[in-house]
């Protein structure tokens, strides 16, 4: 027969085998050894195998070995066998060939350059005269070799080395196929599972309901009953210990939910940064759901060792029924966490069912995320200007802007009424977009007409100052409005700056480079260390106003209050006290030092207009 017979006979039996459906169902050994098999038996050869590179390429090790004389050794071969390992220091040319090479065809394998450093110890002992090795590709990575071998000098034709090739390349689609499927599986685990815990997530958590919700329905009997678990002050445990101890508690507790034995348990889902959620189907009766919380908060308060010390954790429950307490999984969802919220604001450590009230306000809460989603598209929400004043409280020294919204049914709703919601929805950076345009826009107005406002503080969410497109934000709208960036000045609280040092400090320090200043707000209510507040670019500390209610009679804060004071000289930063409202705290903030004053003492909040009016009126 001809060799084009033979290499058209032979690459087709190579098709029928490798685009058989029985064939690409098996897993990978069975594959390769069904390979090896067809070259062995159209070559007429003993001896054919599969070997591949680990990761540190310092060796070749064979996955698979056929021997027709040793039918017994048909088999993958483990990795500890070192008769089945050959290293690149051993046999560097036979390692250059088949890299440089690619196809390594050897007639007298003994005495080739390339292989005769196998003699010793393979060749001869095998029996083995000619070799034939092709290259097996992971992507563009050269990762293995098809070797043929043979017990008898051979001298490889054109149609062995073509059928050698076929085999080797069908080996390398296998991989990429493999690692497709690899990578498939990964995206599904990202998708599904949360990383930490290794428990659903809420893509998960919402498939599973939906599929329940939809099988009760259909069926007309069953129930299930979503537990939606907040774990209480995780967010200090974090400032306090690091986020490396707050992952260490989420796990922990994940761990211990994970292995609760309750009746009718069905679905686990970690579905927030301190959130899990529990699906029970059918054990639903409120003695059975009374027993599982209580097991489900005993459990999770027994200490937890994080960091060399006991850490005693709480959690607050919201407990939603289908059917009774709703009609959708989404429903299911919200009704679960607004009667977490519930117990939350009950006092936390406790479990609330949902019921017609908490119906009332989640609904309430709903109406109101969707409507100030809508006010943000436009940018519809408005700013108030409280003065900062000098230290003789007479001459304006600045202005802060406060965010204001004007519903049309319930009128003006100050930050305390929607931030809360903003920041469930996570509009927290969109808002803050918002009430800048607002703050610019007003600048440019009171420019234009001749009126050369002092410097405009105004609010950065932790949220915002994470977010590295800030400072590039920061400066398109100034610019927008032909307004400097030195304008302004940025108030973060010390909880803000409680994120990847790294990211914060870059961010702030552009918008410093840009002409910004900035200060620290609410000075001694947060977590901050003072390495941080030393590293950062801050010009200003603003004392919170729950020290300075009580001055000049309460000696404990007094004694805060020029602690700071004179911390901040010691840091070169001027100081402004919050909550000035009397004479009282005036005259002794003065005495004291205090650079800046502000608060109801001078005026409240004010809509521009009149902030116009009051301050800069003829």
């Amino acid at each position: 027969m001809r060799d084009t017979e033979i290499l058209v006979t032979h690459h087709k039996a190579l098709m029928e085998l490798s685009h058989n459906a029985s064939f690409i169902e098996l897993p990978r050994p069975r594959k390769l050894a069904a390979l090896v098999e067809l070259c062995t038996r159209l070559l007429g050869l003993k001896r054919a195998s599969v070997w591949l590179f680990p990761p540190e390429r310092d060796r070749i090790r064979c996955e698979w070995l056929h021997d027709e004389e040793q039918p017994d050794r048909n088999s993958c071969i483990s990795q500890k066998d070192s008769e089945f390992n050959l290293f690149r220091s051993d046999h560097p040319e036979y390692f250059r060939a088949i890299s440089e090479e690619r196809v390594v065809a050897v007639n007298d394998a003994r005495n080739d350059i390339r292989t005769r450093s196998f003699d010793r110890d393979y060749l001869s002992v095998q029996n083995i005269h000619s070799m034939l090795d092709a290259p097996i590709f992971d992507g563009e990575h050269l990762s293995g070799v098809v070797c043929l071998e043979s017990d008898v000098r051979r001298d490889w034709s054109v149609p062995d080395i073509s059928l050698a090739a076929a085999i080797a390349d069908t080996i390398s689609l296998m991989n990429t196929h493999e690692a497709w499927l690899r990578s498939k599986r990964a995206l599904e685990y990202v998708r599904h599972y949360d990383s930490l815990t290794g428990l659903a997530n809420m893509e998960s958590l919402r498939d599973r309901l939906g599929h329940l919700v939809r099988k009760i329905t259909r069926r007309n009997t069953g129930s299930l009953v979503l537990l939606w678990i907040d774990v209480d002050r995780l967010k200090t445990i974090n400032d306090g210990l690091g986020p490396q101890a707050g992952d260490d508690v989420i796990a922990e507790i994940g761990q211990r939910l994970k292995e609760m034995q309750l009746a009718g348990k069905d679905l686990l889902a970690r579905i927030g940064g301190d959130e899990f959620a529990l699906v029970i189907r059918n054990y639903t009766l409120p003695d059975f759901l009374d027993e599982a919380i209580q097991d489900i908060q005993h459990r999770i308060r027994q200490p937890i060792r994080v960091s060399g010390q006991n850490l005693n954790v709480s959690t607050s429950i919201g407990v939603c029924h289908f059917p009774g307490d709703c009609q959708e999984p989404e429903e299911l969802l919200r009704g679960a966490e607004a009667a977490m919220y519930h117990a939350k604001r009950q006092g936390r450590d406790r479990s609330t069912l949902f019921d017609s009230e908490i119906q009332m306000t989640a609904r309430s809460r709903f109406a109101l995320e969707n409507e100030l989603r809508e006010v943000l598209k436009v940018d519809g929400l408005d700013v108030f200007y409280q003065p900062i004043m000098d230290r003789t409280g007479t001459q304006l020294e600045s202005m802060e802007a406060l965010v204001r919204w004007q519903h049309p049914e319930r009128g003006w709703l100050s930050p305390i009424e929607f931030l809360d919601i903003a920041r469930g929805a996570g509009l927290m950076y969109e808002l803050g977009a918002c009430v800048l345009k607002r703050v610019c826009a007003h600048w440019r107005d009171a420019k234009d007409r001749n009126i050369l406002l002092p410097t405009m503080s105004v609010n950065l969410s932790s949220e915002q100052v994470l977010m590295p497109e800030l400072p590039e934000l920061v400066q398109q709208i100034c610019h927008h409005q032909s307004m400097p960036v030195s304008a302004l000045q940025f108030e973060v609280t010390e909880d803000s700056i409680q994120g990847d040092f790294s990211i914060i400090s870059r961010i702030l320090e552009q918008l410093v480079e840009a002409g910004a200043e900035l200060a620290i707000d609410d000075f001694g209510t947060g977590y901050s260390s003072l390495s941080r507040l030393k590293s950062l670019p801050f010009s200003r500390i603003k004392i919170d106003r729950s020290f300075i209610n009580n001055l000049p009679d309460d000696e404990n804060d007094c004694a805060i209050t020029l602690s700071i004071i004179g911390l901040a000289r010691g840091l070169g930063l001027s100081v402004v006290a919050e909550g000035v409202e009397n004479d009282a705290h005036e005259a002794w903030l003065f005495d004291k030092g205090c650079d800046y004053l502000q608060g109801y003492r001078y005026s409240k909040p004010l809509p521009y207009p009149e902030f116009l009016s009051c301050y800069f009126s003829d």
